[in-house]
This record gives C-alpha cells, structure tokens and sequence, in this order.
C-alpha cells in the first residue's frame, strides 16, 4: 500500500486495541444544526482522531441527502489536510462509476501533492444514492452500465495515476496532474509516492475483486453486517500476491458511539437509527434530535427495524463498547476497525471517539 505497507500498519502503536483503529465521517448535519456545522466538526475531529492515536480518517461520497455533507470527498480532503500534520487522509469511498477516471486521477494527484504519503483513494461502485441522483450525475440512465464496467474503469484509473498506459493506446499522450509525468519532464522531480487504491464494498464482488488484484479491502459492516464474513472470506480465498500487497489486509467499518451513561446511548442511537428508518422510507432529512426520537410514533415495522439497525451498532459505556469492538475484530479477523460515530450532536460524536480512545489507552500525541 505505497508508504502504509501492511506490515507497517500492524506495527503501529494502537493502545491496548487488538488492531489500529480509524475514523469513518460522514459529516453529518444534525437538525438545527448547518453543513458549515458539520464541516467545521469534521475538521475538529480529524484533529482529535490525529492526536489520540487513531490511524486513518476517511471520508464518504453521499449524494441528495439533507443529512449528510460528504457530497465532495476530495474538497473536504483537502480541506482537512490543510488542518492536520500525520494521520492519512481517504476516501471512503469515491463511487468511481460517479466520475471519469481521469477526474479522479487529478484530484487524488493533487491530494497527495498537498499531503505527500498521507493520502487513500477508497473506491466504490456503488452510486451513493438513488437512481435518479445518479442518473443526474452521470448524465445516462444506463446505470447497471457504470457498476458492471467497475472493473475496466478501475484498470484505466490505475493507468492515469501510474501512467502507464501502453504505446498506441488512445490516452498514452494524455498525462493526470500532478502525476508521474512530472518526473520524466525535463528538470522535474516527483512524489516517490502516489495514493494506495482500496476497494470497497458491501457483497461479495468487490471483496472478490480486491483478492484477485491484490489490493487491500474495506468491508461496509455498519450497514451489511449479515455479509461481513462471507465477504471477507472470499476476499482472503481469492486473494493472490501483489506488488501492493502479499498478504490480505481488510479493515471494515463499523458503528460505534460511547457515552458516560448506557441510557444516554441508547438515546442518541434511536435518533441515528429513525434517520435511517426516514431515509429508507424515501424521506431523507437531518439527523433528529434524541427528543424528537423518543416522541416519534414508530409503526411495528420501523420498530423491528430500528432493532435490527441497533443491534449492529456498538454503543453503551466505554468498557462497552471497547468490549463490542473486541468482540467484532476477534470473529471477522479484521486487521482494522474503522468507527463511523451516527449522533445527532457534533459535540457527542467527538466525545464518542474521545472516549474509546481512553479506553484502549490510545496515545495522546502532540
């Protein structure tokens, strides 16, 4: 994986946790609250996850949801790279059937210029929203087109950021920038580095994918939990040597929220968990408050999913939690958990984080 090789990654000082621990952000926007809220949290957060140890903070690419503001992962990459010094920086991920290759070759060349070392490039296939969105986005209504090419648009990714495309192809002239071609032109000199590519996904194809190139994979346990090890099964199975990695790596990602009090979590679980239930429903909004939460009449049906939902959701004391995670690494094997905290109150996910850090002793670094 470029500079963060795996071996590197297991070396890392993690506290008492069984493995490095990362952050998850979906920038959330809470009722009451503004996207210039949510941003100026996830610069605070990034902060914080770098001073106590955590390993990587990933942001994800969500389209048409009041409750979200990750809609552009490179701005608010580089947004957040501005604001930091050390831990790495990705996508988690950018839906590439969303965008040309080309587009996202410059965006993370330009990434890793502002952060030499410190940048991923996660990559879905997914749209990140629903069809219409996407439709808009990709200016077709194929859209089963852009998810089954996923394959030929990541080789011709890895081309433009490598580039390396062979003599008498129809881009070997074209070069993204900043990139390699810096390098070959006269007087240049270019990054040793260029950002490592992880697959994500939440089945079995990408987790296939990501074996049979040798690449590291990042499993979408928070909202496909029944398939985390099928998949990650599969992933090691297929799995063949790469010049990236000779072992498999995968991290998943997972929900997590601490608070001082038991009660206190599960209230502000039931508030992420009926942005769910409304998003579900085709009623997207911000993230309710707690109160609004406890007053909502849930029908049977939401309220089977709302228990669903939450029992996948490690929230309670800090020893419980840290206990969950524990128990969630040692049956999947993951070599990585990556914790989304889903609250209402920037100020609770940021406590949330604080407190699992505490708990598996995580460094507090200068």
């Amino acid at each position: 994986m470029a500079a963060d090789t795996a071996e590197e990654i297991r070396g890392t000082a993690h506290g008492t946790a069984p493995v490095p621990l990362s952050v998850l952000d979906l920038v959330t926007v809470g009722a009451g609250r503004t996207a210039s809220d949510a941003l100026r949290t996830s610069v605070a957060l990034s902060r914080l996850a770098e001073s106590r140890g955590y390993h990587r903070y990933w942001v994800a690419e969500h389209h048409s949801m009041p409750g979200v503001a990750s809609s552009s992962p490179a701005v608010i990459l580089a947004h957040l790279a501005a604001h930091t010094d050390r831990i790495r920086l990705g996508s988690g991920g950018v839906m590439l059937p969303n965008h040309a290759p080309l587009v996202i070759a410059e965006q993370f060349g330009t990434l890793e210029a502002m952060a030499p070392g410190r940048i991923d490039l996660g990559l879905g296939r997914a749209p990140g929203t629903d069809g219409a969105t996407a439709a808009a986005l990709r200016r077709t209504d194929r859209l089963n087109e852009g998810a089954d090419d996923f394959p030929q648009q990541l080789a011709e990714l890895t081309r433009f950021l490598d580039d390396d495309f062979p003599d008498g192809h129809p881009y070997g002239r074209i070069h993204a920038v900043p990139g390699p071609v810096q390098a070959t032109s006269p007087g240049g000199v270019q990054s040793p580095h260029r950002p490592p590519i992880w697959l994500l996904g939440s089945s079995g194809f990408s987790a296939r994918l990501a074996g049979m190139l040798g690449l590291p994979f990042a499993f979408a346990h928070h909202f496909s939990a029944q398939n985390t090890v099928p998949a990650l099964d599969l992933y090691r199975e297929t799995f063949r040597p790469s010049e990236v990695l000779d072992a498999p790596y995968a991290l998943i990602g997972v929900s997590a929220l601490a608070t001082e009090d038991e009660k206190e979590a599960r209230r502000q679980v039931l508030a992420a968990a009926l942005n769910m239930v409304r998003l579900r429903t085709g009623r997207p909004g911000l993230v309710p408050t707690p109160e609004e939460a406890e007053a909502y009449p849930f029908t049977p049906m939401e309220r089977e999913f709302v228990d669903s939902w939450n029992a996948n959701v490690v929230h309670g004391t800090p020893d419980e939690v840290r206990a969950g995670l524990d128990d969630l690494q040692k049956r999947t094997g993951a070599d990585e958990l990556m914790i989304t905290a889903n609250a209402h109150s920037g100020e609770v996910r940021l406590r949330s984080y604080e407190l699992i850090a505490d708990s598996y002793g995580l460094p507090a670094l200068d």
